[in-house]
Parts: structure tokens; C-alpha cells; sequence
């Protein structure tokens, strides 16, 4: 008796769509290595922008980490975010605000060093929420990209706490970056959903080999 046997669908990234490079391994894990070093300074470059907002100036660094993530997969939005922080720990001034206040690991364990490690499971949320499994789901980016900006702010203000009290460190999050963090997660999701309606949507979708 012959039995129908589906094939499992394939998962993949918008990576895949954006720069193929076919089966090869080594053609993949040189393309991975590449984009980890570039977009580990392109999050160097967003953290020194500074773009006037309401009610503080932000950086665009959140919505490079999520897109990132969203677009390569949370393998190389974690592999970015972790070049990036080693970067830092070796004294480059790749973080906002430095060297004004400080480089290396000295900044890295100052009031701001929650969000640091906040940045690593930003990305790995991001990239999950965003991989391929025969159709990019719109919801499945939306409350991802949500959760994952949102868990930023969990070791941060954990943090922060001990420099100025659980109290302070949440109103100070909440009174300067509530707006700024729903633009940013926003722009994250029309861009991560965007690149999949440009590059042929669900149409693309391939199964995976027998």
C-alpha cells in the first residue's frame, strides 16, 4: 500500500531571498561571517546617530538589531550583537555615548549595561520570529518584533535598578523611551514584512528536499 508522504517545509530567512547562494555550506557560512562583521559596524554607525525625538533624542540601534535579526535569521543577529559587544569590550567606542563616558569594560558595566545583553536575546527573539516555514505569518513579526524590543528593557532596568532603584529605573524608561520604542518596533515590522512582499511573498516559498 503506497502512503502519501508530505515533505516538511523548508526554513529559511529573507537572507536566502536577498543574497542566494545556493546549497553550499561554505558559500553559507562565508556569507554569514561577511554579513556579521558589516552589520556589526552598521550597529556601531546607529548607535551614534542621534535623531531629535520627542521626549529625548534617540539612536537608531533597536530597530538595526531587530532588522538585522529579522532579515539575516537570529543566528547572525546574534553573531552581529555579540561582534559588536566584543568590539566594545575592547575598548572601541562602538556604544552610544562613547568615549565621552567611558569605554571598554568599564562602560559595559556601568548604568546601561542591562540593555547590552538585552540587545543579544532582542536579536535572537527577532530572527525567530521572522524565519520562513512556507509563508512569513504578519502576526508572528508583529508580536515577535514586539516581544523582542520589549525584552531590551527587561535586564536594563534590572540593571539599572542598582543604580537608582527599581522605581526610578522604570519611570525613567517608560517617561523617555515609550514612544520612541513603538516607532522603532514599528518600522522593524515594515521592514522585515516589507522585504517579504517585495521579493514575491508566500510565492517563493519552497519545500524542503526528500
Amino acid at each position: 500500500m503506497n502512503s502519501a508522504v508530505t515533505s516538511p517545509i523548508a526554513v529559511s530567512t529573507l537572507l536566502d531571498r536577498l543574497l542566494p547562494v545556493g546549497d553550499s555550506m561554505f558559500a553559507k557560512s562565508m556569507r554569514a561571517m561577511l554579513l556579521t562583521v558589516v552589520c556589526a559596524q552598521l550597529l556601531w554607525v546607529s548607535a551614534k546617530m542621534q535623531v531629535p525625538f520627542w521626549p529625548v533624542p534617540m539612536t537608531m540601534q533597536t530597530y538595526a538589531i531587530l532588522t538585522i535579526a529579522g532579515l539575516a535569521g537570529w543566528r547572525i543577529g546574534l553573531a552581529t550583537v555579540t561582534l559588536y559587544l566584543a568590539q566594545g569590550a575592547i575598548g572601541m567606542p562602538v556604544f552610544a555615548g562613547t568615549p565621552e563616558k567611558g569605554i571598554g569594560l568599564a562602560y559595559m558595566v556601568g548604568p546601561t549595561g542591562g540593555y547590552l545583553v538585552g540587545f543579544m536575546l532582542a536579536a535572537v527573539l527577532a530572527g525567530l520570529c521572522s524565519e520562513i516555514r512556507g509563508k512569513l505569518r504578519f502576526i508572528s513579526v508583529v508580536l515577535g518584533m514586539i516581544a523582542a524590543h520589549v525584552i531590551v528593557f527587561v535586564p536594563g532596568i534590572a540593571w539599572l535598578s542598582a543604580f537608582m532603584g527599581f522605581e526610578g529605573a522604570l519611570m525613567f524608561n517608560i517617561t523617555n523611551f515609550w514612544l520612541a520604542t513603538i516607532l522603532k518596533t514599528a518600522l522593524a515590522i515594515a521592514t522585515v514584512y516589507g522585504v517579504w512582499q517585495l521579493t514575491g511573498g508566500e510565492r517563493k516559498a519552497k519545500p524542503a528536499a526528500e
